[in-house]
């Protein structure tokens, strides 16, 4: 299975941080966020990636280079300094990931998930998402994950989507090249009853802010 990790955010919220320096390269400990990103996906067996990256991509090809370094193959999607968002990012993204199912991961969190778990997915409906706890920035949540593991927009109960899912291909037919969200297509998707989901208590952050940021720095020391 190929893993995607999406790095073409501006990160305005991180601002001066991001003025010269890509979201995803900020450094928690020895590497930076995408660094660890990647060497968990490799220990997990998750050797065939793909990056999009936007504003200031170019030094994120710098720093991960083809892979080798980390025992993986990289292969970069270019979005230009605007970015597509994140549906747009993945359709534009498509014909790298190929047919199969693919493993979809945020570049600007940190987490302890087993990612192993996900190698060999084959979602039962379009989509496989992870869910953690609402963190004090996100208190409302995103969906709602029902004990038979399905996903529902229902309001009581919600959990937030911790940016790490496995999405079928198929998810994106009818989808026109682009700028455009991925948050309604997973709503329509959780209608159709064509979403399901699974329960993550471990370690979790995403990292949105530089007060956030260094908090992760200071646990880490």
């Amino acid at each position: 299975m190929k893993a995607m990790i999406l790095a073409a955010g501006r990160g305005e919220r991180m601002r001066p941080l991001t003025d010269h320096t890509p979201k995803p390269l900020l450094e928690v400990g020895k590497y930076s966020l995408i660094e660890h990103l990647v060497r968990s996906l490799v220990e997990s067996g998750f050797v065939r990636l793909i990056v999009n990256h936007a504003h200031l991509g170019n030094q994120i090809e710098a720093r991960l280079g083809t892979g080798a370094q980390f025992g993986a193959t990289i292969e970069y999607s270019a979005e230009g300094e605007t970015g597509l968002e994140t549906g747009g990012g993945i359709y534009k993204a498509l014909p790298l990931l190929g047919d199969a199912p693919f493993l979809v991961v945020n570049g600007d969190i940190w987490t302890d998930y087993p990612f192993s778990r996900m190698h060999n997915m084959v979602p039962a409906g379009m989509a496989h998402l992870v869910m953690v706890d609402n963190p004090p920035q996100h208190p409302a949540g995103d969906f709602v994950l029902h004990d038979n593991s399905a996903i529902s927009n229902d309001l009581d109960g919600r959990l937030t989507y911790s940016g790490i899912g496995v999405y079928r291909p198929e998810m994106f037919a009818g989808c026109q090249p682009g700028k455009f969200p991925l948050a309604p297509i997973l709503r329509k998707l959780a209608d159709e009853s064509r979403l399901t989901g699974e329960y993550f208590p471990g370690n979790w952050s995403d990292v949105g802010t530089p007060e956030r940021l260094q908090v992760l720095r200071d646990q880490c020391g």
